[in-house]
């Protein structure tokens, strides 16, 4: 079981980076795009918001696997009760993950992003209490792994400050459907693309230092 799971966790991770990188990719693609027809650069952005998609479910299955690896481990109390529980919190949270991208254009759907919004505040709040040993202080969890739970924050938060920073993207972006060649909105394009690929790249090291942490902890000490 716990060889399934740690299989599945750093396979998520190459998932979680490739997405990114597909995401970064065709956004610089678009931003600097301005001699191309407005319709292609909307298509491109429509796989933009689908490839989107799997940035969250690997947010989603990084928190699950990573909770019942845990719990598998001892790290976290519970054993196969938190497992177990871990596992059905995570598939019903994909579920909802698919219904807010799959609702995105209905009034039900606003509700549900601002759902999913607040519980990325929720997540980092409880990250950050783990890993400052706020929360469980008297729990097996090793020094290593508590480091690990402030940094997995620290990437949910880049994730929460990117899509802050594509704000005005994004307003730009409706306004050139009226100016398609405005060289001072695809200026502001570009303008905003590096700002939210500066956080990007803050995230990125977020990941390193999780890797550098799960291969590192034996001579850190468990």
């Amino acid at each position: 079981m716990i060889n399934a799971l740690l299989v599945a966790h750093i396979a998520v991770l190459g998932y979680w980076l490739g997405s990114e990188l597909v995401i970064n990719a065709t956004f610089r693609y678009v931003s600097y795009g301005a001699s191309m027809p407005y319709a292609e650069r909307e298509r491109l952005m429509d796989h933009v918001m689908v490839v989107d998609q799997h940035v969250r479910y690997a947010l989603v299955l990084q928190a699950t696997l990573g909770t019942m690896l845990s719990a598998a481990y001892g790290f976290l109390p519970g054993a196969q009760k938190l497992l177990w529980g871990a596992a059905l919190v995570g598939a019903a949270w994909l579920l909802f993950v698919e219904l807010v991208h799959r609702w995105r254009g209905q009034p039900v759907g606003v509700r549900l992003a601002a759902l999913d919004r607040l519980s990325r505040y929720v997540l980092i709040v409880l990250l950050l209490a783990l890993g400052t040993g706020l929360l469980g202080a008297d729990w097996a969890l090793p020094v290593w792994l508590r480091w690990k739970l402030g940094c997995f924050a620290g990437v949910v938060g880049c994730g929460v400050a990117i899509r802050l920073a594509l704000l005005g993207w994004f307003r730009c972006w409706g306004e050139l459907r009226a100016d398609p060649a405005s060289e001072t909105l695809n200026s502001a394009l570009v303008r905003h693309y590096w700002r939210a690929t500066a956080v990007l790249i803050v995230l990125w090291l977020f990941i390193a230092a999780i890797v550098a942490l799960s291969i590192l902890k034996p001579v850190a000490g468990q």
